[in-house]
C-alpha cells in the first residue's frame, strides 16, 4: 500500500509534465490555427490569390525563425528565473494588439507590392501573438530539460506537431463552416487569452523547479557536463535537412494546385504529411528506420521527377496525387528521420531547434520570395528534388552510425553521387522541355504565365494560347482575318457571349469585365462601346496589349483598372454597365469574396436596371451555382444558367457554365436566349454566403 503512493516530488514532476504539455498542445494549435484564420481574413482584398497563402507561410516561418532564435539567446545568457519573468512581460504585453482582426485601413488600394504590404499587416496583426506562441515548444522543453526531472524533453515536440496538425484539418472541417470569420478571430483571441495565463503559468513552475536539486533517477539523460556541443558541420546538416523538405512542401504544394489539379484544400494534404513525419520522427526512434526508407526514396524521387515530364499531365489526377504525396512523405521521413538521428543532448536543444527554423526559412525564402523574382517558371520544386538526393547521400556518408561512413568503399558513395547526378540531368532536360515550346514564359508574385502559338500561323486555324499553371486564360486566332473572334469560354452561344448580344442595334455597350485574360470579351466590342477590365496581375495586362489583338485592335474605347476588381469598383462612382461579367473562378484560388451577398448587391449598384450580370463558373470541383441561387433570390434577383459543349472538330469553343443575373425576367426574354437557359439548382441548406461567411466545404462535387 505504501508503494502505491507517489512522493511529493513525483506528484510534482507529474503536475508540471503536465503543464507544460497541455501549454505546448495549446500553443502548436493557436499557431497553426492562426494561419488559415488571419489568411481567410486578408485573402478578398489581394484577389483570392494562392500566392497570398504563400506568402504568409513564408511571413509565419520568419517569425517562427525569430522566436527559436530569443529562446536560444535566452537560454545562453538568462538565468532560468529572469528569463521566465521576462517571458511573462512579454506574454502581458501581446495582449494589446487583441483581436486580430485586421481593421479596414491595411486594404491595398491597387498597384503596390503585394508580398511587402501583406508582411507588414501580418507583423502588425498577429506578429506579437505568432512569435510568442512560436518559442512556447523549444522554451518550454528546455524549461523542462532544465529541471532535470528525468525525462527526454523531444517528445513534446511531437505533442506540439500534433496539435498544429490538429488545427490544420480542423479549420476547413469544423471552423470555417460553422464560424463567421469575425467570430473565429474572436475565438482564436479569447483561446491566446487562455494560452498566455498557461504559458505565464509554467513560467512560474519552471522557476520553483529551477531552485529544486535536480533528479538523478535510473534512466536519466546522460550528465549534461559530459555531452558533446555540436560542431558547425552539425548545425549544417541539420539546417539542410529542415531547408528541403521545408522547400519541397511549397513546391509540390505549388505544382499539385496549379499543374495536376486545382482541388480546394489540395494545399492541406502535403501540410498534413509534413506534420505527420515530425511527429512519428520525434515521438520515436522506431517509425524512422533506414532499411525501409532509404531504399523507397529513389523511386520516391525518380517518380515525382518522371511526373514532372510533358505529357504526363494526362495521367489519371488519382495516380498523380498519389505518386506526388506518396513521395513527398517518403522525402520528410527521410529528412526528418536524418535530422533526428542527429539530435543532440537537451543541454543544446535550443540551438537544435534555432538551426531547424532556420532551415525551414531558407526553405521557405527560396520558394516564397526568391523564386518568384528570380526565376521565370517553378524551377524550384525540380531543384529540391535534386537537393533532397544530394542531402540525403550527404547524411548517409557524414553520419559516424552509417555503414555508409566505414563499412562501404568509395564505389558506392560514388555510385550513389553518380545516380543523384543522372537525376540532375533529367530534371533539367524536362524543365527545358516544359519551358522551351512556349514562346514567353514570365512570372511574378500571382504566377508562372506561359504564352504558346499552336499550329501553321499562315492557316487560318491556327491559335495563341495564355496560360496560368493548368489554366486556360484565353486563346486567339493567329491569322488576321479571324483575330478578334472570340474563343474556348467566351464564344458566341456562352452565357457571356449571349449577354453582350443583347445590345440594341446603334446604341453604345458599356461593358465590364473581372479578369482580363487574353481580352477575349473585347472580340464583342464594337465602335462607340466602353469595355473596362478589371484585372489585379500586371503581366496579365501587359501580355493582353502586346500578344494578343482582343484589346489592341479594339474599335471601341477600351481601358484595363489595376488592383482586386471588386476595391476598384467600390472606389468608382457608378458605370451604368449593360453587362457586368465576373469571370475570375478557376480552380484552387477561388475568390470567394466576388459571390458574396454584398459582393452582389454592389454589382447591381453599377449596372443598369435591365443589365445582366453574367458569372463565369465553370468549375471540376465546385457547384457555384446554388451559392449564387441562394444570394440573388434573397436579394429578389432572377437568376438563369447557360451550358454549352465542346465545338468538336476544331476544339477552341469550350465547355461552359454561366449564371445569368437580374433585376427581372423580362430580360431573358430577348431573342438570343432562346432554348439555352435552364435553371439553377437550388439546395435549401445552403448558408447564404457574405463577406462574414463563406465555406468550399458545403458545394465540393
Amino acid at each position: 500500500m505504501e508503494n502505491s503512493i507517489q512522493p511529493p516530488a513525483q506528484r510534482s514532476a507529474g503536475a508540471g509534465l503536465f503543464l507544460y504539455a497541455t501549454t505546448i498542445f495549446l500553443s502548436a494549435f493557436l499557431l497553426f490555427q492562426v494561419q488559415p484564420v488571419i489568411a481567410r481574413m486578408i485573402l478578398p482584398w489581394f484577389g483570392g490569390s494562392a500566392a497570398v497563402w504563400t506568402t504568409c507561410m513564408l511571413f509565419f516561418q520568419i517569425v517562427l525563425l525569430l522566436g527559436y532564435l530569443y529562446v536560444h539567446w535566452g537560454v545562453r545568457t538568462l538565468t532560468p528565473r529572469n528569463h521566465a519573468y521576462l517571458h511573462i512581460g512579454l506574454l502581458v504585453v501581446s495582449l494589446a494588439v487583441l483581436p486580430i482582426t485586421p481593421g479596414v485601413n491595411w486594404k491595398p488600394a491597387g498597384g503596390q507590392n503585394p508580398s511587402a504590404q501583406i508582411l507588414l499587416l501580418l507583423a502588425a496583426c498577429v506578429g506579437a501573438p505568432y512569435f510568442l506562441l512560436s518559442t512556447t515548444s523549444p522554451l518550454l522543453q528546455s524549461w523542462y530539460a532544465r529541471s532535470g526531472k528525468g525525462v527526454l524533453p523531444y517528445r513534446l515536440f511531437a505533442l506540439s506537431n500534433f496539435g498544429s496538425m490538429l488545427a490544420l484539418i480542423s479549420y476547413p472541417i469544423l471552423v470555417e463552416p460553422n464560424l463567421p470569420s469575425r467570430m473565429q478571430g474572436s475565438a482564436w483571441s479569447f483561446a491566446y487569452v487562455l494560452f498566455v495565463a498557461l504559458c505565464a503559468a509554467s513560467g512560474l513552475t519552471s522557476i520553483r523547479g529551477a531552485s529544486a536539486p535536480a533528479s538523478t533517477e535510473p534512466g536519466d539523460p546522460e550528465d549534461a557536463a559530459e555531452a558533446v556541443a555540436p560542431t558547425a558541420g552539425s548545425f549544417a546538416m541539420w539546417i539542410s535537412l529542415a531547408a528541403c523538405p521545408s522547400a519541397l512542401l511549397l513546391g509540390v504544394t505549388t505544382h499539385l494546385t496549379q499543374d495536376v489539379a486545382a482541388i480546394p484544400f489540395l494545399w492541406v494534404a502535403p501540410l498534413i504529411l509534413y506534420l505527420l513525419t515530425f511527429i512519428l520522427c520525434f515521438d520515436s526512434d522506431g517509425w524512422y528506420r533506414r532499411p525501409i526508407f532509404l531504399p523507397l526514396l529513389a523511386p520516391a524521387l525518380g517518380g515525382m521527377a518522371y511526373l514532372l515530364w510533358k505529357g504526363t499531365e494526362d495521367f489519371n489526377m488519382k495516380i498523380l496525387l498519389s505518386v506526388f504525396c506518396a513521395s513527398f512523405f517518403v522525402c520528410c521521413m527521410v529528412c526528418h528521420g536524418e535530422m533526428v538521428k542527429r539530435k543532440p543532448h537537451p543541454k543544446f536543444l535550443t540551438g537544435f531547434y534555432l538551426a531547424l527554423s532556420v532551415g525551414g526559412a531558407i526553405g521557405g525564402l527560396f520558394v516564397g520570395l526568391v523564386a518568384p523574382y528570380l526565376f521565370n517558371s517553378y524551377y524550384e520544386f525540380p531543384i529540391a528534388i535534386v537537393f533532397c538526393g544530394f542531402i540525403a547521400v550527404a547524411a548517409l556518408v557524414t553520419d559516424p552510425k552509417s555503414r555508409f561512413y566505414e563499412g562501404w568503399g568509395q564505389w558506392q558513395v560514388v555510385l550513389m553521387v553518380g545516380a543523384v547526378l543522372m537525376l540532375a540531368i533529367f530534371v533539367g532536360r524536362t524543365v527545358k522541355l516544359n519551358v522551351g515550346e512556349h514562346r514567353i514564359v514570365a512570372r511574378n508574385f500571382y504566377g508562372s504565365l506561359r504564352i504558346r502559338d499552336d499550329g501553321d500561323p499562315n492557316e487560318t486555324n491556327s491559335y495563341r494560347t495564355l496560360l496560368h499553371g493548368a489554366i486556360n486564360h484565353g486563346e486567339e486566332y493567329v491569322h488576321p482575318t479571324r483575330r478578334r473572334e472570340p474563343l474556348t469560354y467566351y464564344c458566341r452561344d456562352t452565357g457571356a457571349g449571349r449577354a453582350i448580344r443583347t445590345r440594341q442595334e446603334g446604341v453604345p455597350q458599356t461593358v465590364g469585365v473581372f479578369g482580363l485574360g487574353a481580352g477575349s470579351l473585347g472580340g464583342y466590342a464594337r465602335a462607340g462601346d466602353h469595355y473596362k477590365f478589371y484585372e489585379i496581375n500586371p503581366m496579365v495586362r501587359d501580355l493582353a496589349m502586346t500578344e494578343f489583338f482582343f484589346l489592341k485592335e479594339s474599335p471601341a474605347k477600351a481601358e484595363v483598372v489595376l488592383g482586386d476588381a471588386r476595391l476598384s469598383l467600390e472606389r468608382e462612382p457608378k458605370n451604368d454597365f449593360d453587362v457586368l461579367a465576373v469571370d475570375c473562378f478557376s480552380g484552387d484560388s477561388i475568390p470567394v469574396h466576388l459571390l458574396t451577398k454584398e459582393a452582389i448587391q454592389l454589382y447591381f449598384a453599377h449596372l443598369k436596371p435591365n443589365g445582366i450580370l453574367a458569372i463565369h463558373v465553370s468549375n471540376r470541383y465546385l457547384d457555384l451555382e446554388p451559392v449564387i441561387e441562394r444570394v440573388t433570390s434573397n436579394l429578389g434577383k432572377q437568376v438563369v444558367q447557360i451550358e454549352t459543349e465542346d465545338d468538336g472538330d476544331e476544339g477552341n469553343c469550350f465547355s461552359t457554365t454561366w449564371v445569368l443575373v437580374a433585376n427581372s425576367a423580362e430580360v431573358f426574354k430577348h431573342k438570343v436566349f432562346d432554348g439555352s437557359l435552364k435553371t439553377v439548382e437550388v439546395r435549401q441548406k445552403l448558408r447564404m454566403w457574405t463577406d462574414d461567411y463563406s465555406s468550399l466545404i458545403g458545394v465540393l462535387r
